[in-house]
């Protein structure tokens, strides 16, 4: 983990002078992880659709969207350390992703409603965390907010065509909503970490956009001509390392090679 001498040190590299508090330290680490996680292992499971995509526009936006998110993730965990050692040598339990982003592609429809839930809330917060007190983070989101834009708006667009599409589609699009709404009310939990970040303007508060966010996706719901789903029993606990077996299988993949040859030279 990153030390206070080293992150301040980087603050003076840019300009800045007034150093983190002593205790805000493992509470940055702690969201940056959180941050990152969500991207690379979103970015993880968008790649697996590279080659198997229904048509060949399809199977480069996907991997467009997965290539930004990777880079989201490496700019996070970045800042909260070794980027290396944190995407290829933590085991499950010190995951801090959310569950939605872990959960199988499934078919075409469900990885639609997937990337539809996480990019419409990744975009609203990205565009409240440009504007966050630690310029560094502010920086990353400001970026990461032009490319999420169109993360978003493809799946809307998608979202639209299957569910307005023929009662095959239609069927697969409110079947891959039903399968992924359980975990929305987990992009929205705030515990003691994020409630000092939230207060020291560092992080945002995502109750703040929680109506926003409903709206939208029910307004691109009514476009697609599909019933919002009915509310469910909410899925919590990925912040604090409780997982679904899912993760621990794409962690194997991903990891494979480092693990493999710890010491490979590239």
């Amino acid at each position: 983990m990153a030390t206070r001498s080293k992150i301040d040190a980087d603050l003076v590299k840019r300009g800045r002078t007034d150093p983190v508090a002593p205790e805000a330290i493992p509470a940055m680490q702690d969201y940056c992880q959180r941050l990152g996680d969500d991207a690379l292992i979103l970015g993880q499971r968008l790649s697996e659709w590279c080659g198997h995509a229904p048509a060949l526009e399809v199977d480069l936006s996907l991997a467009n969207l997965a290539l930004d998110l990777i880079g989201q993730g490496t700019n996070f965990l970045g800042l909260a350390g070794d980027a290396d050692k944190l995407a290829f040598h933590r085991d499950v339990l010190d995951w801090k992703n959310c569950w939605l982003v872990e959960q199988p592609n499934g078919d075409f429809a469900q990885t639609i409603a997937r990337q539809l839930l996480f990019s419409t809330w990744q975009h609203m917060l990205y565009e409240r965390l440009a504007a966050s007190s630690d310029e560094r983070i502010a920086a990353i989101a400001a970026k990461g907010v032009k490319e999420v834009a169109y993360h978003r708006e493809l799946a809307a667009d998608w979202t639209i065509r299957l569910g307005d599409g023929t009662e095959e589609s239609a069927r697969r699009m409110a079947e891959g909503l039903d399968w992924c709404w359980r975990f929305v009310p987990e992009l929205f939990e705030v515990d003691e970490v994020l409630e000092g970040l939230i207060a020291d303007g560092i992080a945002v508060d995502p109750r703040l956009f929680e109506g926003e966010y409903r709206s939208v996706i029910a307004a691109v719901l009514a476009e697609a001509k599909l019933a919002v789903p009915a509310d469910q029993r909410a899925i919590l606990g990925g912040r604090r390392g409780h997982h679904s077996e899912h993760l621990g299988h794409l962690l194997a993949v991903m990891q494979f090679l480092p693990r493999t040859y710890p010491d490979a030279q590239w």
